[in-house]
């Protein structure tokens, strides 16, 4: 195969001079991170009080884990290390709380993410020629204008369509001869069912590749879009707080994602004990940024699960290569590429007087896409007869919820005491979606 590297320099870069690359940047971000509030506090008290105080790559070991929390403590300039006015963009993404975690970038920052990008999209074939249809949210979520970016850095013809509404994504893919597409693996197999509904021909069609992520999927799911819609299918993996798409991509390959170790520092650890695990066992992955000067991020706990593979890509490119993400640490629940916790959802309904103390979220599949419902009990005091009130409660959490996490989840409302009352521990969540394998 006749590989593409956008910067074949740095990606087939020996061992030795990645690793010390990676020190020389650790260095700068360390100076970064000394001028926000939260790490000068959290350097400063296990002895970093300059750059010159990291000597090699493990003194990185010293330095405790970043978590989403202390991100949401520092909100909202806590983690920012350069004057608000050279700030040009932020991203954010919303928590458990409802406190975002919000990410700063400056001009070069802007610049340096889209190089990453460029090199993730030029590494599955990609090229100048090819019409790049972005079909995935804009706006504070990183995904859209992460992706857009990049494309435009290769140099493609960038169609910002957005997410929903097939029938537009079609008649677009038709008139301006769509050959790259970008989506959720949800909404990818989404667009099959729509394409028979809409009488699309695929002979009409000339999309080569397709981009997937926002949401773990597996191989099967991968090997089912690439048979239906007749694409080549690469997995994407991002993060907001590592500045989001483009910390790690498949290549022509196709097996495993390659982080770009001279922007990311990776580590895997036992989530229980944070103990580093064996080379080529799953743990939690957790990442230092190398590339981004306006908030520095040391040692975040991504809570996402993924092993390094032990051997080097048939590519060439030195950089490692991370194994499929197989789940989280935590209980964070994935809802078509949007993410969302319990806890968001007992936030917003346990404030209401009107609902009852039980509830139950029901994850399912619909087809393609992803289905929830989230099922509560009513106040003891609500008559269940009494349809206007009842409706006005139900309109009442869905659009809270919906304010919340970003999704209008089926609220289903339930006599006081009907909802089935585990022994122990609550079970708020029932997933019957098809799990990974």
């Amino acid at each position: 195969m006749n590989y593409q590297y956008w910067d074949p320099q740095i990606e087939k870069m020996p061992r030795k001079e990645l690793e010390e690359l990676q020190l020389k940047k650790l260095k700068e971000e360390i100076r970064f991170a000394l001028r926000t509030p939260f790490y000068k506090k959290r350097l400063s008290g296990i002895g970093i009080n300059s750059q010159d105080d990291i000597k090699t790559l493990d003194d990185l070991n010293r330095i405790p884990f970043t978590t989403k929390d202390d991100l949401r403590d520092g909100f909202p300039y806590g983690f920012l290390s350069i004057p608000k006015e050279d700030v040009v963009r932020l991203h954010s993404s919303s928590g458990t709380t409802g406190t975002p975690t919000v990410i700063y970038f400056s001009r070069d920052d802007l610049k340096r993410w889209a190089d990453y990008m460029a090199r993730c999209i030029y590494s599955t074939g990609c090229g100048k020629n090819d019409v790049f249809q972005n079909m995935i949210t804009y706006g504070l979520f990183t995904g859209g204008l992460g992706f857009h970016q990049g494309g435009e850095e290769v140099g493609m013809l960038v169609i910002p369509a957005g997410a929903g509404n097939t029938a537009r994504q079609f008649k677009m893919m038709q008139d301006y001869g769509t050959t790259v597409l970008h989506a959720t693996p949800s909404f990818l197999l989404h667009l099959e069912t729509k394409m028979k509904e809409a009488g699309v021909d695929r002979e009409s069609l000339v999309i080569k590749r397709a981009f997937g992520g926002a949401e773990p999927y597996s191989e099967d799911t991968r090997k089912r879009i690439e048979a239906l819609l007749k694409v080549d299918v690469y997995n994407s993996y991002g993060l907001s707080e590592m500045n989001g798409p483009g910390v790690a991509f498949e290549c022509q390959c196709k097996d495993g994602l390659h982080i770009w170790e001279d922007g990311y520092i990776a580590e895997i650890v036992n989530p229980d004990t944070l103990e580093p695990v064996k080379n080529g066992e799953i743990g939690e992955l957790v990442l230092t940024i190398l590339c981004r000067e306006a908030t520095p991020i040391l040692r975040y706990r991504t809570r996402d699960l993924t092993a390094f593979y032990t051997e080097q890509c048939k590519c060439g490119r030195t950089h490692r290569r991370l194994k499929r993400i197989t789940g989280r640490s935590d209980d964070m629940l994935i809802i078509n590429g949007v993410n969302v916790f319990p806890s968001q959802i007992e936030e917003v309904i346990m404030s209401m007087k009107e609902v009852g103390n039980n509830y139950l979220i029901v994850v399912e599949k619909d087809g393609a896409l992803d289905r929830m419902t989230v099922k509560t009990e009513v106040s003891a005091d609500i008559f269940m007869d009494d349809a206007r009130p009842l409706n006005a409660l139900k309109e009442k959490i869905k659009e809270t919820l919906a304010a919340s996490i970003s999704i209008s989840p089926k609220v289903e409302l339930h006599e006081s005491g009907s909802l089935p009352v585990s022994e122990g521990k609550a079970v708020r969540v029932k997933d019957t979606r098809p799990k990974d394998v």
